[in-house]
């Protein structure tokens, strides 16, 4: 559940509150007991990612391994000298 900032625009009175999405805002102010607590955008750092799939290494793929290059299809050289391989 998503933690939420309010501000009382009254007193000046600020508190967090864990509600969840779907809970309608708070607009009572608990120290003045106003109807001017709104929410307000807060810098929290409230977004944490925790278990596996997170990291480059839970999910990436191992590197491929490095061909080798065919023979000569015409059988007449060998190695580096193969007109081939260029």
């Amino acid at each position: 559940m998503p933690t939420y900032q309010y501000r009382c625009s009254n007193c000046g009175n600020e508190l967090e509150i864990v509600q969840k999405m779907s809970d309608a805002s708070l607009t009572l102010c608990p120290k003045c007991e106003t109807e001017s607590f709104e929410r307000v955008i807060s810098a929290s750092g409230g977004f944490v990612l925790k278990g596996s799939g997170f990291y480059k290494t839970d999910y990436g793929k191992p590197a491929p391994a490095l061909a080798t290059p065919a023979p000569c299809s015409t059988g007449a050289c060998s190695g580096s000298s193969c007109p081939m391989a260029k």
